[in-house]
This record gives C-alpha cells, sequence and structure tokens, in this order.
C-alpha cells in the first residue's frame, strides 16, 4: 500500500499528573499536527492531579482548538478521562487505551512537544502489516541550567540507548506508537508497575509474536530534561528500580555498581587530570561549564542508579497484566 494513501485512525494517549504547566504547550502541538485531525483523537488522562489539571482538560475537552481542514475549520477531537484508583502512569494509559477506537495506539507524555509531522512519521511504518510497534526520537528541549545542558550532550532521553538495549530492543512511552490488535493478543500494560513499563510492553510484544519494531527517526518529540539535582537523582533513581523491576520479571541482567575504589579512581582522574585541560580549553573559549563539571554530574547520576536498584523491590500486584 502506498504509505501517502496509508491514514489509519490513531488514538494519542497522554498520561497527565500535575500537568497545569505544561497543558497548553501540549494542546498547541497537537492543534499544529500535519495528520488529518479527523482521524485523531487524543486522549488525555488526568492521573489525580492536585493542580488545575482537570479543569484545563475538561475546558479543553468542550472547547478544543480549531484547525484548518482545506477550505474549512474543523476542531480536534480531544477527551477527557480519569484514573483515580491506581497513581500509575501505566494504569492512567490502560484507561485510555479501554477508551480509544484507533487502529494505532499512539503514547507520549504531557511534558513533551511533539513537532508538527511527529504523529504522520511516527504512523508510516504501520503500512507495513510486520510492524507491531513505532518508536520515534526524543530529543531535548532547549535548557539553561547545566543539568539540562548536560543531559542534552549525553542524549540522555534518546531512544538509540533503549533500541541497543542488550536484552532486547525497546521504544520509550514518551514517544511510541503500537498496533491495537497486537494488545489483544499480549495484554496492556501493568497497571501497578512505576517504571519499565515500556520496555515489559514492547518485550512481551516482540517475544511472544512475530511483529517487528521500526524506528522512526523522523518522528520527533522535544522533552525537557531536570534542571535540578533533587530532579535529576529520582530520574537516575527510577532508572535504578526500572532495571530491577524488569530484573524481576524478564531475567534482565542486573546493573554492575561502581565500587568506592571505583568513584575515588574517577574523580581523581577528572579532578588531576580532565579538569585542568577543561579549564585551559575555557580559557580559550573552547570548553564551558558542562565540559567543567561532566564527570562528577555523570557519578551522581550512576550512584543515583545503584542506590535504585539496589532498593526497588517489586510488589506482587507488578505482575498482573490487564486484559482489554
Amino acid at each position: 500500500m502506498n504509505s501517502k494513501m496509508f491514514l489509519p485512525k490513531v488514538s494519542v494517549i497522554v498520561p497527565v499528573y500535575n500537568g497545569e504547566a505544561d497543558l497548553p504547550d501540549l494542546i498547541e502541538c497537537f492543534r499544529s499536527q500535519t495528520y488529518p485531525s479527523d482521524k485523531v483523537e487524543y486522549l488525555l488522562v488526568d492521573n489525580n492531579s492536585r493542580d488545575r489539571t482537570s479543569n484545563l482538560l475538561q475546558t479543553a475537552a468542550s472547547n478544543p482548538p480549531l484547525v484548518r481542514g482545506g477550505s474549512n475549520f474543523n476542531q480536534i477531537t480531544i477527551r477527557y478521562l480519569t484514573e483515580n484508583q491506581i497513581q500509575s502512569s501505566y494504569a492512567a494509559r490502560n484507561k485510555g487505551i479501554h477508551s480509544s477506537k484507533g487502529e494505532i495506539i499512539a503514547f507520549t507524555d504531557a511534558d513533551c512537544r511533539p513537532q508538527s509531522d511527529w504523529l504522520e512519521n511516527l504512523v508510516k511504518p504501520f503500512v507495513n502489516p510486520e510492524i507491531a510497534i513505532s518508536a520515534g526520537e526524543i530529543l531535548a528541549l532547549p535548557g539553561k541550567t547545566i543539568l539540562e545542558q548536560h543531559a542534552a550532550r549525553e542524549n540522555t532521553l534518546s531512544q538509540k540507548h533503549t533500541l541497543a538495549h542488550p536484552f532486547c530492543a525497546y521504544g520509550q512511552t514518551a514517544n511510541l506508537a503500537v498496533r491495537r490488535q497486537v494488545l489483544s493478543q499480549i495484554g496492556l500494560f501493568r497497571p501497578y508497575l512505576t517504571s519499565g513499563g515500556d520496555a515489559d510492553l514492547c518485550w512481551r510484544i516482540l517475544q511472544q509474536t512475530s511483529y517487528k519494531l521500526h524506528f522512526a527517526e523522523n518522528a520527533i518529540v522535544r522533552h525537557r530534561h531536570r534542571s535540578t539535582i533533587k530532579q535529576l537523582q529520582s530520574q537516575w533513581y527510577r532508572y535504578g528500580e526500572s532495571n530491577k523491576y524488569l530484573h524481576e520479571l524478564h531475567g534482565v541482567d542486573l546493573m554492575r555498581e561502581l565500587t568506592t575504589r571505583e568513584y575515588f579512581d574517577r574523580l581523581a582522574r577528572w579532578l588531576f587530570k580532565e579538569l585542568p585541560i577543561a579549564v585551559a580549553k575555557s580559557a580559550i573559549g573552547k570548553a564551558n561549564l558542562v565540559d567543567l563539571l561532566n564527570t562528577p554530574i555523570g557519578l551522581v547520576n550512576v550512584r543515583a542508579r545503584a542506590i535504585g536498584q539496589r532498593q526497588a523491590k517489586l510488589p506482587e500486584s507488578a505482575w498482573k497484566i490487564e486484559q482489554f
């Protein structure tokens, strides 16, 4: 089938928790999509927010923005849902899936900013009936803090990292689409899982079926990196939790922790070798503060991930897979 003629109905699902600050920009990104507006529904699921998220979503659903369709203007379809029983983005996504009508189900997050051709490029791979998962790329939004700039330089959120996972490739739900049909076969997300659910879903699809995953590199969303040490440590702590959960669920190898000696060796090498070189380069305008602090920031991240992996305990309820 010609990909230009391939325009399936798409459901875009976004879990939202305290998304008041992000929703206006996100909805504007949806309004700007090049995919035909009559072929898309946007399901925004409030996951027990404490701010004005609920009010904003109700307003958006009752009075969605207009888009041009030929010589006419049409409203995009925004549907407001709630998941207040289980505090988990995966439970919220499941609520959206149950209410969805699309042949293709796409996911992004409230703090993401999809480019205008995001959905168009994310859906194209499904013209191939062998494809069940399409993963788009995740790039950084412009950041002002050292931590944001560090994460952007390291491409921390890029799908290229998860697609190269040594156990099995997967895509992150910040930019992911799946074929509805396959969810009827393998089930939905584990609703009580708090981290690692995107990998779990992709792996069940790829290991239990003959379907394939496609990297839609031109389907881009931009994501804001963490701007404080507390936020950054929390992010990397969850990475450690995720790996421990996936170890329990799928037998993934645990990440090796750095020993105390290795930490001090890396800090010593930075202090006596890397830092003087970076300082010299900064004096002639060839390095900046991110270059100076790259190693200690990286070590903070690695330590937080190790603690998360060490402390994580998979709850018994997390084994449950919700069904269509």
